[in-house]
C-alpha cells in the first residue's frame, strides 16, 4: 500500500510525546499514559506517535510511514498489561485525505491479517486526532472463546484512529489548509494474542522456549 517504515528513540522528550501532540502542560490526557519519567522533560516514549512528529517536522507531505517499536507504561503486570509492550502506528498525509481513505485502508488491513469482512468505527477521543475512533472487528459467535473475548458480542476493539488534528499538522510545520491526514495505531502483542489465540500477554517477554519456537513457524 506504499507505507514505508520509520522508527525512533525509545527515550524522548516531552516535545515529540506529548507536546507536539497537541498535549497541553495540564492536559489530563497525560495522566493516562502512565509516563516513565526519567527528568523533568525526558521520559521512556509512552507510543509510537513520537515518531510520527519526527516525521512531520522533517519531512513535507506527501507522507505515508508506519512506526512500529517498544513502549512504555507505568501499569501492573498482568495477563492482559505489561509495562512494556510494542506498538505499531500509521500515518498518512497528502492532499484531499479524508475519513473514508482511512477506512478504506484499515478495512483492507483487517481482511488481509484476520481474514474478517466487517469493521466498524466508534466516536472516540484522543488529543492528536479530530474526528477520533475506535476500530472493531467482528470476531463471531462461533465458540465459547468468542463469547468472552468479545463479552457477548461478538465485536472486538483492535485499534484507535483519526484524521490528524489541523494543530498538530501546524506544530510540525505543516499546512493544514493545504494537507490533511489520518493516522493509527494498534499494540502489536494484542493482535498477536488474537490471531493465534495466545490468553497471557506476559508469555511474550518471559523467555520460555516452549512458547517462542512455535513462532519460527510463523515468521
Amino acid at each position: 500500500m506504499g507505507f514505508a517504515v520509520a522508527d525512533g528513540p525509545e527515550i524522548e522528550d516531552d516535545w515529540h510525546v506529548f507536546s507536539g501532540l497537541n498535549f497541553p502542560p495540564d492536559h489530563p490526557a497525560r495522566d493516562m499514559q502512565d509516563t516513565f519519567f526519567l527528568g523533568p522533560e525526558v521520559l521512556l516514549r509512552t507510543h509510537t506517535s513520537s515518531v510520527q512528529v519526527r516525521a512531520m517536522e522533517t519531512t513535507q507531505p506527501p507522507l505515508r510511514l508506519v512506526m512500529p517499536g517498544r513502549v512504555y507504561r507505568n501499569e501492573a503486570i498482568s495477563a492482559r498489561a505489561h509495562c512494556q509492550f510494542h506498538q505499531v502506528e500509521g500515518l498518512y498525509i497528502d492532499e484531499g485525505v479524508s475519513f473514508a481513505d482511512m477506512k478504506q485502508t484499515l478495512l483492507q488491513f483487517t481482511q488481509a491479517f484476520f481474514g474478517k469482512a466487517q469493521i466498524r468505527l466508534r466516536p472516540s477521543y484522543f488529543p492528536f486526532t479530530e474526528p477520533s475512533a475506535e476500530m472493531d472487528v467482528y470476531w463471531g459467535l462461533e465458540t465459547e472463546a468468542d463469547y468472552r473475548i468479545t463479552k457477548g458480542t461478538g465485536w472486538l476493539e483492535i485499534m484507535g484512529c483519526g484524521m490528524v488534528d489541523p494543530a498538530v499538522l501546524a506544530a510540525s510545520g505543516i499546512d493544514p489548509e493545504r494537507y490533511s491526514g489520518f493516522a493509527f495505531g494498534m499494540g502489536i502483542e494484542r493482535i498477536a494474542m488474537l490471531r493465534y489465540q495466545v490468553d497471557d500477554l506476559r508469555m511474550f517477554f518471559e523467555n520460555d522456549m516452549r512458547f517462542l519456537k512455535q513462532w519460527e513457524r510463523v515468521v
